[in-house]
């Protein structure tokens, strides 16, 4: 917090406290205004976001109930060879800007779907439950791809609004009472002054018209 007895008790001074003070309130209007711009569009995205969730969620219990049933059928070792060799999904980025936060997007990405013979499985090596629960995964890789942009949107809007938020705080509740106590207290010091003036003058009149009237 700034130190309010550092400045001088000077109009300059008074000026130069009020000039900020005003900076201050107009900042806080405009992070207002960029609070209100962040929650309206994070209010927009976050129930698409919710459903999609809900889908991820029951894709992935469906996921993994064909997994337990395939491991029946084929058992770890069946399903670890039947996984080999890895698979890598590659992305394509763009960085982009909402409301001046900047977010990753996802622009593209390789098929996640395949079918047996892009699985590169033989026929006959693999039992249904084995290529339902591929089926499965391979479905939620998508529903989890689809919903990253969302997610990280999510994710950065709300630290942006949160952020908003303590600046907001920050110069209501100690920038702007700071400057406002700066404010007062060199008012005060000039009113003092000029009273003092006042009655330095008056004696000094009342000094002058006693020796006039002694004359």
């Amino acid at each position: 917090m700034r130190d309010i007895r550092r400045a001088a008790g000077t109009r300059q001074a008074l000026l130069r406290e009020r000039k900020r003070l005003d900076r201050v309130s107009r900042g806080v209007s405009l992070l207002r205004r960029k609070r209100e711009a962040l929650v309206a569009e994070l209010f927009r995205i976050a129930r698409p976001a919710a459903d999609l969730r809900t889908a991820i969620d029951a894709r992935a219990r469906r996921a993994y109930q064909a997994l337990h049933a395939a491991l029946t059928d084929e058992g770890i070792t069946g399903i670890r060879a039947l996984g080999w060799p890895a698979r890598r999904l590659e992305v394509e980025l763009r960085a982009n800007q909402v409301w001046g936060v900047a977010v990753a997007e996802i622009l593209r990405h390789a098929a996640v779907r395949r079918n047996a013979a892009e699985r590169g499985v033989p026929p006959g090596a693999a039992g249904a439950a084995a290529l339902h629960a591929a089926d499965e995964f391979e479905e939620l890789a998508e529903l989890l791809l689809e919903a990253a942009n969302r997610e990280t949107l999510l994710r950065r809007l709300g630290d942006a609004v949160a952020r908003t938020s303590r600046q907001v705080n920050t110069l209501e509740r100690r920038v702007s009472p700071d400057l406002t106590a700066t404010i007062v207290r060199i008012r005060r010091a000039l009113d003092e002054r000029e009273r003092e003036e006042h009655l330095r003058l008056a004696r000094l009149l009342g000094a002058h018209a006693g020796k006039r009237g002694g004359a």
